[in-house]
């Protein structure tokens, strides 16, 4: 960051607070130019601070998240886009499990016009977002609740879990390898996603592409788990070949 000039080191800031930056609002926020933010872009992203994306840049994948009122700001009409396309699989009376992330809120959203749901959570902000439906049924599971995010994580969680067996389980993850792995920061969230997993017929993952070009070191689970994947575009040959050979439905909601 020293090497950085005052211009560079806020643009950084602005990365942290909002979680991407995009090239034209920096230029106008700046009043420079397209090229020179660019150029500055450019300089940050080779000092691996920041990573480029198309039209700006967003925080390098790294062994730490991303804050994560940052989080909900990367990719929001992808993760929409995906939350709409999960909820479509989701019948009418039936359960389900829904666990940490933000676009597992997106497809909360999306279900509140459900009728006769039961829904079991270690999100409090999927509790809250499904709270006031009256169709609705709603279960938060018990433990220690992580002031970053409201996930709820810990043993506790992961043994009220256990006691459920439901129809589907919409999860998200941190960060998907291209070997097929499900990947986490946190030990105590990737228990409990486990026993989402184990705890559910029909498993839909919901991952934007840009949890294909993140790492973390916690291993959640295997891609051959997962029974549908719904994602913005899948760009990964390798994956997609997974997704045949495992019999898994890929669904990429910029193509519907």
């Amino acid at each position: 960051m020293d090497t950085l000039n005052p211009r560079q080191r806020e643009i950084v800031g602005l990365a942290r607070e909002e979680g991407r930056v995009l090239v034209e609002e920096l230029a106008a926020r700046f009043e420079v130019s397209l090229q020179t933010i660019r150029k500055d872009l450019n300089e940050i992203c080779a000092r691996a601070i920041l990573k480029r994306i198309h039209g700006g840049a967003v925080f390098a994948a790294g062994v730490e998240n991303l804050r994560y009122d940052a989080r909900r700001m990367i990719a929001k009409d992808e993760k929409r886009g995906i939350g709409a396309a999960a909820a479509d699989l989701v019948p009418d009376n039936c359960s389900l499990f829904i666990n940490i992330g933000t676009t597992t809120e997106e497809v909360a959203q999306c279900l509140l016009s459900k009728k006769d749901l039961l829904v079991i959570t270690n999100n409090i902000n999927v509790a809250n977002i499904l709270r006031p439906a009256p169709s609705i049924d709603v279960i938060i599971a018990g433990g220690m609740v992580r002031r970053s995010d409201g996930g709820v994580v810990g043993e506790t969680a992961v043994d009220f879990i256990k006691q459920f067996k439901v129809d589907f389980a919409i999860i998200g993850t941190s960060a998907v390898d291209e070997d097929g792995s499900l990947l986490d920061f946190d030990l105590r969230e990737a228990k409990v996603a486990q026993a989402i997993i184990d705890n559910a017929h029909h498993v839909i993952l919901c991952a934007d592409k840009m949890k294909l070009k993140r790492t973390a070191p916690v291993r959640v689970a295997e891609f051959d788990q997962i029974n549908t994947f719904v994602t913005d575009s899948l760009e990964s040959e390798n994956l997609r070949k997974i997704c045949r050979d495992s019999g898994i439905r890929l669904i990429e909601s910029e193509l519907s």
